[in-house]
């Protein structure tokens, strides 16, 4: 069964709930039980508990299944919130604290961010790169900057600096010459 039709028997149970319809319910469970447990136990870690978790969150669509309205959410997504926000109210509550594994295993986790050498080489390069900038003439420099930092035209920028289209196009193009001259050595 594809998600729309999920979603349609989901929101058509979820609407049948409040009068007090047990099949309503059912069909809600056997939709998304597999689901709303992996999230409790992804937060709990302890299938026990998120098993029991799991049977609050029925009871709580149970009472509360008047309040859910499908245009302002997907029902998985009002589902999950109350997985999610009961898993949490467990955790908080109990006093047993989550597995906590030795600073050692830190070295494990990989790091995301840019690792240290090569944002090194990244500042030498935009430094380079800048200095380059700086070592052209005013008027080179401020019609490169114009065309490839900033996006304007050729055509805006000849207008702007009041010179012929020819002249904004062999100021770029001597430009980027010397740029590329200067980044190679």
């Amino acid at each position: 069964m594809d998600l729309d039709a999920n979603r349609t028997l989901i929101v058509a149970a979820l609407a049948r709930i409040p009068a007090g319809d047990r099949a309503a319910l059912q069909t809600v469970y056997r939709l998304t039980s597999a689901k709303l447990f992996g999230v409790c136990l992804r937060i709990l870690g302890e299938r026990s508990e998120a098993e029991d978790v799991l049977q609050e969150v029925y009871v709580t669509v149970w009472r509360k299944a008047a309040d859910f309205d499908a245009e302002r959410a997907s029902p998985l997504t009002w589902l999950i919130a109350i997985a999610r926000n009961r898993s949490i109210d467990r955790l908080r509550a109990s006093k047993h604290s989550r597995h906590m594994a030795p600073i050692e295993a830190a070295d494990d986790v990989a790091d995301s961010g840019t690792m240290a050498d090569v944002a090194l080489e990244n500042a030498q390069d935009y430094a380079r790169l800048h200095g380059c900038l700086d070592g052209l003439e005013a008027k080179e420099r401020s019609a490169l900057r114009g065309a490839f930092f900033d996006g304007n035209t050729y055509e805006d920028l000849a207008t702007r600096m009041n010179v012929p289209l020819g002249t904004m196009k062999s100021w770029i193009r001597r430009a980027m010459m010397k740029l590329k001259s200067c980044l190679q050595q």
